[in-house]
């Protein structure tokens, strides 16, 4: 089984990019399912209704956020109803919406999808991600699980990626937006990388207008986020699963312009 993970999504210009490239790209490798991480998919930051129905439409089968899950409101009821879409489970009311792994029925299997987000460096209070997992693979029966590991630590995810290895078949870290290329099979046969990147403009900082970024570093003052424009990339990795084992038989890298 092909399962592609897609790089966190910047704003319009990076859904209308995924939309261009993705459904060929499927087609030419042959890619059976796909993952995404979308809370940066509309304009000004977050997700809404819309922009995740965009992803959906593109091509993609499980949507998966972050820190900014819940930076807009009309997500929330969203969050409730639609099941392939997931915010990081280790937040720590009972009454966030949403839901924090899913499993999609595929007839001849199913592939579970984990959402967890690191404590290191985070601006959001989360529950331990080690144990949120634990508490999750207890109710969990599909062979094929994958693990999107929210994090500003590349040692959180790491950290993550061999405590989950021979448990999962696959750990994939989001949130930096730049791409890792610590792509591999660890011992016990889960696939691993450090973060995916993300789908945006190349000329930006994080897909940000780098004169902002450089200017909030330079004052120290806040500064609205507007997304750059201009040529994108996406930011992607593709793990070949053994159906019966649930393990990782090869891992690639891309970035597709």
């Amino acid at each position: 089984m092909r399962v592609l993970c897609i790089g966190d999504v910047i704003g319009s210009i990076g859904c209308e990019f995924l939309r261009k490239t993705l459904p060929q790209f499927k087609k030419l490798k042959g890619i059976d399912f796909v993952i995404c991480n979308g809370e940066n998919s509309t304009d000004g930051n977050g997700i809404v209704p819309a922009s995740a129905q965009h992803l959906f439409t593109s091509g993609v089968d499980v949507i998966t956020l972050g820190n900014h899950a819940f930076r807009r409101k009309e997500i929330y009821e969203y969050l409730d109803q639609e099941e392939n879409i997931i915010r990081p489970y280790n937040f720590p009311s009972p009454s966030t919406p949403g839901r924090g792994y899913c499993t999609v029925d595929l007839g001849r299997t199913s592939v579970t999808v984990i959402n967890l987000m690191g404590q290191e460096f985070m601006d959001a209070s989360v529950e331990n991600p080690f144990y949120a997992v634990d508490e999750i693979l207890k109710k969990v029966e599909s062979k094929i699980i994958f693990v999107d590991m929210h994090a500003e630590a590349t040692s959180e995810k790491k950290a993550m990626g061999f405590y989950l290895d021979s448990k999962v078949s696959a750990v994939f870290g989001t949130h930096t937006h730049v791409q890792t290329a610590d792509e591999c099979i660890l011992k016990g046969g889960t696939g691993y990388i450090s973060d995916l990147g993300m789908t945006g403009p190349i000329d930006s900082v994080i897909g940000v207008k780098k004169d902002i970024i450089i200017s909030r570093f330079k004052t120290k003052l806040p500064h609205r986020f507007d997304y750059a424009d201009g040529e994108c990339a996406l930011d992607c990795v593709l793990f070949d699963i053994d159906e019966k084992s649930g393990k990782t038989v090869s891992v690639e890298r891309f970035n597709l312009r």
